[in-house]
């Protein structure tokens, strides 16, 4: 299956979790994108005593899980982009979702 996973929270649990399915669907053999938007795109340097984002990112990225970040989010929080989270466009926030089977939003 062809998992597309849009996360616009910095909530440390939901991202923490839609993170922890990313992973786990790639693990799996499903094909997998994430696409960060809003206060999303803030999740790579997360971390929490409990739920650690920025290491659930880390181990997506290191297992080939692709991961888009809008370019107008990051750049109104003065991000740039990063190895792991490369700035992108809505443009491929679309191409992804008509490229996945699901679409989950969290």
């Amino acid at each position: 299956m062809k998992l597309g996973i849009i996360i616009e929270t910095k909530e440390y649990e939901k991202a923490w979790n839609a993170m922890r399915l990313a992973v786990t669907s790639k693990k799996n053999n499903h094909e997998v994108k994430v696409f960060l938007m809003g206060e999303g795109v803030e999740i790579e340097n997360m971390e929490h005593d409990v739920y650690n984002i920025a290491e659930q990112v880390k181990k997506f990225h290191n297992i080939g899980g692709v991961i888009l970040a809008c370019g107008t989010c990051k750049e109104s929080r003065n991000m740039k982009e990063t190895e792991v989270c490369p700035i992108n466009t809505m443009i491929d926030c679309m191409n992804m979702i008509e490229w996945a089977d699901k679409v989950l939003t969290f």
